[in-house]
C-alpha cells in the first residue's frame, strides 16, 4: 500500500476509533484468529468508551489447541502403542489394553507397570508372563460353559484361564457385546466372576467381517472417547477431533472451533459461551426445555375452580366464570361465589371486594404465589426472547460467512479488480460479526441468573449491553448496507480503498469492545458498585 493510501485509510477510520492508543486495522486484520499479541496485554485503551473509563482493558487469553481427523488420530494412537511395546517388551494388543486403562498417558503406564507390574496386569486383565496359552488341538472333550454341549478342547476356546466355550456361544457373546457399543473393548470372560481379558486375536476369529470392521472402529475410536485431553468436535457429521494443551482444560469455558467451522466449548462440550459459566448454561438450557416454564405459565395465567380444583383461563372480559366442569358458577377476581356478587360488588366487570381487599395489603397466599409467578414468567420470557433472537442472528451470521468464503468473495474480487488475499478484512468483519452475536446471546442467560436484584449493578450491565448491541450495529449495517454497493458495479479504487479503512476500523473497535465485556463479565463486573459503597 502507498503512503497517500495509507493516510487515506488513517483518515478514514479516525472517525471509529474511541481513543488515541486504539490499534491499528492493520493490527486487527493480523490477529484473524481470536488470539491477543503481546502487545495488546500492555494496550491501555477504555474498551467501553466512557461507559468503562474505569476498568482496566484485559486480554482474554485463548487456549492452544489443535484440529485434525481420523488419520492422524490413527497415526497418534499407533505411535502411543509403539513407545509402550518398545519399553514394556509386550505385544500391542496388551499395550493398547494398558493405554486405554490409562487414559493414554504413555508415561504413566511406565511409571505404574515399573511400580507393580503383577497389579497392573491383574487390574487390566492381562495375564502373567509364565502364563502360557495352550493352543494345540486335544482329543479331550470338554463341556461349553453356557449351552453345555461337549466339544473337543483346544486352546482357541478360551482366553487362558481355561474357561472354555464353544465356537457358536463364542461368537454371539461377542456379537451382543459389539452392540453395545465401545464397552466391547473391555470384554471379558463370560465365566461368571472371572476377569481374564478376550484378547483382539480371540475376538477376531470369531467375528464376521462386519464385526471385525466395528471393532477395529471402536479400537481407533477410544483414542479419543478414552482420552481427557482430546473431544470429537460437536458439529454434525464431523470426524474431527480437537486437542487441547496441558494446563488448560479443567479451568472452566473455554471456546474452540474446529476447522469445519464449529465453535464448542471444551469443558461442557455445548456450543461455545463464554462469558457464561458452563453450570449457567446447563442450567438455563434445562430451563428453557423443562416443563418448569409451563407451570408457570398455568399459576400466571389460569386460576383453579373454588370447587373441583381445575385450573380454568379466563378468555373474555367478564368476572362471572362457570366451570365447564362441575359448573360452579364463582367470580375470577375474588373467586367468590357468584350469587353473592351484583351490582354492589361491581357487576360483571370488577369486583369491589377484591380491590379493597389488594388495596388493604391483605393478599392471600393463593394470589401471592400468583403475583410471583406472573413476575417470574414475563421476566423469563424477556431474557429467553432475546437469547432466542441473537441465537437466530447467530446462525444467519455464519450461514453468510459461508455463502462469501465459498462464492461470493471471489466476486467481489472480480468486480472491483482486487485479488482475493487482499478482501480478508471483509471475511475478519463478518467472523466478528458471528462471533459477537453469540456473545451477546449468552449475556442474556447471564443477565437472567447473575442480575435477578435491581442495583447499580444491574444498570450497568444493562447499559454496557445495549451499547454492544449498538456497535455490533454499526458493524453489521457496513457490511449488510455499504458492502452491497461495492458488489453492484466497479467502484473507484479510492472509494473501495476507503471503504477498507471504515470496515477494518470498525471491525478493531468492535473486537477489542466485545474482548473486554467477556472478560469483565467473567470477573462478575468486580469494580462496579464498590466506588458508591
Amino acid at each position: 500500500m502507498s503512503d497517500e493510501e495509507e493516510e487515506e485509510e488513517e483518515a478514514g477510520n479516525s472517525e471509529y476509533y474511541m481513543s488515541e492508543d486504539e490499534e491499528s486495522p492493520d493490527d486487527a486484520e493480523g490477529d484473524d484468529d481470536g488470539e491477543d499479541d503481546d502487545d495488546d496485554a500492555d494496550d491501555d485503551d477504555e474498551g467501553y468508551g466512557n461507559a468503562m473509563s474505569a476498568i482496566e482493558h484485559h486480554v482474554v487469553p485463548r487456549a492452544a489447541y489443535h484440529c485434525f481427523g481420523s488419520q492422524e488420530v490413527m497415526t497418534k494412537q499407533a505411535e502411543a502403542v509403539a513407545r509402550v511395546v518398545a519399553v514394556l517388551q509386550i505385544n500391542s494388543d496388551e499395550a493398547t489394553q494398558l493405554l486405554r486403562a490409562f487414559k493414554w498417558n504413555v508415561n504413566r503406564v511406565h511409571d505404574e507397570w515399573f511400580q507393580n507390574e503383577e497389579g497392573v496386569r491383574a487390574k487390566v486383565g492381562l495375564f502373567p508372563v509364565d502364563c502360557a496359552m495352550d493352543v494345540s488341538e486335544s482329543e479331550h472333550q470338554v463341556t461349553c460353559g453356557v449351552c453345555f454341549d461337549e466339544f473337543p478342547a483346544s486352546g482357541i476356546n478360551h482366553v487362558g484361564c481355561k474357561h472354555s466355550f464353544c465356537g457358536t456361544c463364542w461368537k454371539g457373546y461377542l456379537d451382543n457385546a459389539l452392540a453395545e457399543g465401545p464397552s466391547c473393548l473391555n470384554l471379558r470372560c463370560p465365566q461368571d466372576k472371572c476377569t481374564s481379558r478376550v484378547t483382539e486375536d480371540m475376538a477376531r476369529r470369531y467375528l464376521g467381517p462386519e464385526g471385525a470392521a466395528k471393532l477395529s472402529t471402536f479400537q481407533w475410536r477410544s483414542w479419543v472417547d478414552d482420552n481427557p485431553k482430546v473431544k470429537w468436535c460437536t458439529g454434525a457429521g464431523c470426524e474431527n477431533v480437537v486437542e487441547i494443551g496441558n494446563g488448560t482444560a479443567g479451568e472452566g469455558p473455554v471456546d474452540v472451533q474446529c476447522t469445519c467451522g464449529t465453535s464448542f466449548c471444551w469443558s461442557c462440550q455445548e456450543e461455545a459461551h463464554r462469558p457464561v459459566d458452563c453450570e449457567t448454561v446447563r442450567k438455563w438450557l434445562i430451563k428453557n426445555s423443562a416443563e418448569s416454564e409451563n407451570m408457570n405459565w398455568i399459576l400466571a395465567n389460569t386460576k383453579p375452580c373454588p370447587e373441583c380444583k381445575r385450573p380454568i383461563e379466563k378468555n373474555m372480559g367478564c368476572m362471572h366464570m362457570t366451570c365447564s366442569q362441575c359448573k360452579n358458577e364463582f367470580c375470577w377476581m375474588c373467586q367468590g361465589k357468584w350469587s353473592d356478587h351484583g351490582e354492589r360488588t361491581g357487576g360483571f366487570y370488577a369486583c369491589n371486594r377484591y380491590e379493597q381487599v389488594k388495596d388493604g395489603g391483605a393478599f392471600s397466599q393463593e394470589e401471592k404465589r400468583r403475583a410471583m409467578a406472573k413476575h417470574s414468567l414475563e421476566r423469563y420470557t424477556h431474557y429467553y426472547e432475546r437469547w432466542a433472537a441473537h441465537g437466530s442472528s447467530h446462525v444467519k451470521a455464519n450461514v453468510d460467512l459461508k455463502e462469501m468464503t465459498d462464492t461470493k468473495i471471489q466476486m467481489l474480487g472480480d468486480l472491483q479488480n482486487t485479488p482475493v488475499s487482499q478482501l480478508k478484512f471483509v471475511i475478519d468483519a463478518m467472523q466478528q460479526i458471528a462471533e459477537c452475536r453469540r456473545i451477546l446471546k449468552w449475556t442474556y442467560g447471564y443477565g437472567f441468573y447473575n442480575m435477578e436484584e435491581d442495583g447499580i449493578k444491574k444498570k450497568f450491565f444493562e447499559f454496557i449491553q445495549a451499547d454492544a448491541e449498538v456497535t455490533l450495529e454499526r458493524l453489521t449495517e457496513a457490511v449488510e448496507t455499504e458492502l452491497s454497493l461495492y458488489f453492484a458495479e466497479e467502484k473507484p479504487a479510492t472509494d473501495f480503498a476507503d471503504f477498507r479503512g471504515r470496515l477494518a476500523g470498525l471491525t478493531s473497535v468492535t473486537c477489542k469492545y466485545f474482548k473486554t465485556l467477556v472478560k469483565e463479565l467473567e470477573e462478575g463486573l468486580k469494580g462496579v458498585g464498590a466506588e458508591a459503597e
